[in-house]
């Protein structure tokens, strides 16, 4: 970051009109992508033609803007930065755990304000285009938060955070962009609604199992300081793949109307928050997230701590987290092949209750009962990391595809955005919750002697989600979860839709199509075939 309602005959008519503006920028028939398999709609054989299909069918400026967000930036960047950043305010800030978990929570602010983002690429073009330019923002200003946090030996603490968050925002940014092009296609290719949430799934956890692996080495050789001066790397991908994006340069746009945009995008976000469809998923999503309560912090000061804890090196903390994202992909490829077609309700059900089990791993290790149990703690905290890690991505996979399928036609980036931000929201709870109850426990540097209190607080509250598990819908992916009046809500004149197909990430062959073109491509027939909802899925034949 998972019985279904047919969509009625309006929802039906909307997709089809603008199945056949895309069907004319499209490389060739919308069956050819099964072609790569055995040429009767089942998936690819291999991840390879995969990757190939939905590079043809969404081009490949946006696969590599999704590789470059979520497999660099906040995979590889993200895991570099989990580490460094937690043996910075130890080892260089030398902050209590209460407050480096505070802290933590406070530098993903700026991802609660991802509908501010996401308004501005929806209603505000710069330079005539509504998404390159916050890629090459979102750059620009990551690169700069990571040098003075790299350079700057003697920074005071609250600078430091400051400087950590202006980090943080130029992922979320990037991230804002990037979803604003999935949902978009989600809305135009509802069958590959999936692939692409196993897409920036798969994306992550690879990109957090390279940045894992190496994030210990690179804290032991070069410091945290100067681990996160090399996150100016990522950085400097976004913006490759803002000036890479393939996008339809809009001349001529008329800024004098982005605040009547503004309003109506707002009014629209909150027609949609009240419609029982939307508001529903979206409390429990909150709540699911508030109340599982983040103590990692503590975790982590008990497993380096040399006198009353497992004293873990950098080396081993990094591969422990990298079993960790092994751990998370295991579960994209699970969901992928496995879960994808389960109902929302049954799916979420099952992880949020195996969440809370697999959190008593923590308490075995805390206790120091595998120790009785002939098991090593090294072995027992890989173990518990990569279970842990596991069935957290099962438990967020669905929520990505419940949020990708509530977003309303035209402020698709904008609510997918705020949905995102409502998840953020009730992670930052957690964290903050879980900051204070180490606090109430008196867990310090050097203290540790509750933490098992707050791991076994952390488990049961994991539980409490399930009674507001009514809240969700009981369909699945392939469902249309959106009434009618929220689908077709756009503005009924031509021009409005084709402003609206503009926004798409853009098929390989779409310099054939300008915008005259666009104008015929209406009077085109409508897709022949529908096209196979498994078509090319993620890994199904790994070998």
């Amino acid at each position: 970051m998972s019985p279904q309602p047919a969509p009625d005959d309006l929802a039906e008519d909307k997709e089809r009109e603008t199945n056949v503006l895309i069907e004319a920028a499209a490389p060739g028939p919308p069956a050819k992508a099964a072609e790569d398999g055995d040429g009767h709609g089942r998936p690819a054989p291999s991840p390879v033609a995969w990757f190939r299909m939905l590079a043809r069918e969404l081009h490949w400026s946006f696969v590599f803007g999704v590789v470059a967000t979520y497999g660099i930036s906040q995979g590889l960047g993200g895991g570099i930065t989990r580490v460094a950043s937690d043996y910075y305010w130890k080892d260089v800030q030398r902050v209590q755990p209460s407050v480096a978990q505070v802290y933590q929570g406070v530098t993903s602010i700026p991802w609660m304000v991802k509908p501010l983002w996401g308004l501005l690429t929806d209603v505000l073009p710069v330079a005539g285009y509504r998404r390159r330019p916050y890629f090459i923002l979102a750059g620009f200003i990551g690169v700069i938060a990571m040098l003075i946090l790299a350079l700057h030996s003697k920074l005071h603490a609250l600078f430091a955070l400051l400087a950590l968050m202006t980090g943080s925002a130029s992922v979320a940014i990037a991230d804002v962009t990037i979803d604003a092009c999935v949902a978009e296609n989600s809305i135009v290719y509802p069958h590959l609604a999936a692939d692409m949430i196993s897409l920036n799934g798969f994306c992550s956890s690879v990109g957090g199992l390279i940045g894992f692996s190496i994030s210990g080495f690179l804290v032991h050789a070069i410091g945290a300081q100067g681990a996160l001066g090399l996150l100016t790397i990522p950085s400097a991908l976004v913006i490759l793949s803002g000036a890479l994006l393939k996008e339809v340069h809009i001349p001529n746009f008329p800024y004098e109307q982005a605040h009547k945009k503004f309003v109506e995008a707002s009014g629209k976000m909150l027609t949609a928050l009240k419609c029982p469809e939307v508001w529903r998923p979206c409390v429990y999503m909150y709540v699911s997230l508030a109340l599982s309560v983040d103590i990692q912090e503590g975790m982590f000061f008990w497993y380096t701590d040399r006198s009353a804890g497992l004293s873990f090196h950098e080396g081993f903390i990094g591969f422990m987290f990298a079993i960790g994202s092994v751990g998370s992909l295991v579960g994209v490829i699970l969901y992928q092949n496995i879960l994808k077609d389960h109902s929302f309700r049954s799916l979420l059900f099952s992880s949020q209750l195996l969440l809370s089990l697999a959190g008593m791993l923590d308490l075995i290790l805390v206790l120091r009962l595998n120790l009785k149990m002939g098991i090593p703690d090294y072995y027992f905290a890989v173990i518990d990391e990569g279970v842990s890690k596991m069935i957290n991505r099962i438990k967020w996979m669905p929520l990505l595809v419940l949020s990708s399928k509530l977003c309303p036609t035209g402020i698709e980036g904008t609510f997918y955005a705020l949905l995102m931000s409502i998840d953020n929201i009730g992670s930052l709870t957690g964290s903050w919750v879980g900051g204070l109850l180490l606090h109430l426990l008196r867990i310090t540097r050097t203290e540790f002697k509750n933490l098992w209190a707050a791991i076994l607080i952390r488990n049961i509250m994991r539980l409490l989600p399930l009674a507001l598990l009514f809240l969700v819908p009981r369909s699945d992916p392939n469902s249309t979860l959106l009434p009618s009046d929220l689908l077709n809500e756009a503005d009924d004149d031509e021009a409005q839709r084709v402003e609206n197909v503009e926004l798409t990430s853009l098929p390989a062959n779409r310099d054939s199509c300008n915008d005259k073109s666009l104008h015929d491509c209406e009077n085109r027939e409508g897709l022949d075939g529908e096209r196979d909802d498994d078509e090319a899925s993620l890994l199904a034949n790994r070998s």
